[in-house]
């Protein structure tokens, strides 16, 4: 049995704790400053608000916004870094959004957790907020006939502030960008294959998290390097306090306890999934600009290889691939779960 940690290291833990919570906020309070408002629009106190940070998706913003107004978001406040596809005036057309735009390093600036973090610090405290990125689309169980102001409320009954989701790459069966989806239209239409059961969890003690690994670019793009696959784990529904600060995109925040999202009791707890839709045509095109710009991982040129194969069109789709047919499927596979959502 180890020893318990003396008390003296468990009050200098949570002191590096609160110092780096404290240097998280302060950061993004400084980093607003890169952040010009192009439309502020106004929302009711108990709207359900979505932040996301956004450039050049201009093929997904139209099924984005409409998968989320069906969830009950009620206002949108957009980041949008440089876009040149026309994304940014679709976003200042829509009556239900707020947009800011940055030019600045979207590296730079923690791959923009640190302009959420100061958005959702001057408007998110007290609410219910979605983060999520424009590839993302939660669901949960019930998602189609409880939508997300029911969730808060069974949520804040539960005193449970925050739900946590999977990330589910989504894929076609043929090879990557064979298959067009128009502008507008549900993009699980085309893809719609998914990985269902080659992922590993882990307890991650430092900011007592969980860090899951596993699904199609796992096994095809990092089956040699397993530990540096991209990490699935999200918490994408979340009741904002000013106390609080993202710390790795959306994979982990301070305070530590709203990282404990899992039955600690050997139960299940609800979870959800964010269905990813990355690998739509466009991919293929994009894959070498983004190789270039370099501002989508802290050592960018580790994943040269990434980059480079994905612009190749592989295919992804293998034997033990499952169509997607809704969340009572993954529900089974135990993928998400509706703990005590029933």
């Amino acid at each position: 049995m180890l020893d318990p940690v003396p008390l003296s290291q468990d009050r200098w833990f949570d002191f590096r704790m609160r110092w780096k919570r404290r240097r998280l906020r302060t950061r993004a309070i400084a980093k607003a400053r890169e952040l010009k408002v192009l439309k502020r629009r106004t929302w009711a106190r108990n709207d359900i608000l979505l932040f996301c940070t956004i450039r050049n998706e201009r093929e997904r913003i139209d099924w984005f916004l409409s998968h989320y107004r069906k969830l009950g978001v009620g206002h949108f406040l957009f980041i949008d870094n440089d876009s040149t596809d026309g994304t940014r005036q679709v976003l200042l057309d829509q009556a239900d959004a707020s947009v800011w735009h940055s030019g600045a390093s979207y590296k730079q600036s923690r791959f923009g957790m640190d302009w959420i973090n100061a958005l959702m610090l001057r408007y998110g405290s007290g609410q219910w907020c979605v983060v999520a990125d424009a590839d993302e689309l939660l669901i949960y169980p019930h998602w189609e006939t409880r939508p997300l102001p029911a969730l808060a409320d069974w949520l804040d009954m539960q005193e449970q502030p925050v739900l946590p989701a999977m990330m589910l790459d989504l894929y076609p069966e043929g090879p990557l960008g064979a298959r067009h989806c128009p502008a507008g239209t549900d993009p699980v239409q085309v893809l719609n294959w998914f990985d269902a059961g080659n992922y590993v969890i882990q307890h991650k003690p430092l900011l007592d998290c969980l860090l899951i690994q596993g699904g199609p670019r796992a096994r095809t793009f990092f089956k040699d390097t397993p530990n540096r696959a991209p990490t699935l784990t999200k918490l994408p529904f979340i009741k904002w306090s000013w106390h609080n600060a993202w710390v790795n995109s959306t994979h982990s925040i301070l305070p530590r306890s709203l990282n404990r999202v899992y039955d600690r009791k050997g139960g299940e707890a609800i979870a959800g999934a964010l269905l990813h839709t990355k690998f739509l045509h466009s991919i293929v095109e994009k894959a070498p600009i983004e190789k270039a710009r370099a501002q989508h991982f802290g050592n960018a040129s580790v994943f040269d290889n990434y980059y480079d194969a994905v612009s190749q069109a592989p295919v992804i789709w293998c034997d033990a691939s499952t169509r997607f047919e809704g969340w009572q499927q993954l529900e089974q596979l135990g993928l998400i779960s509706r703990g005590g959502w029933a």
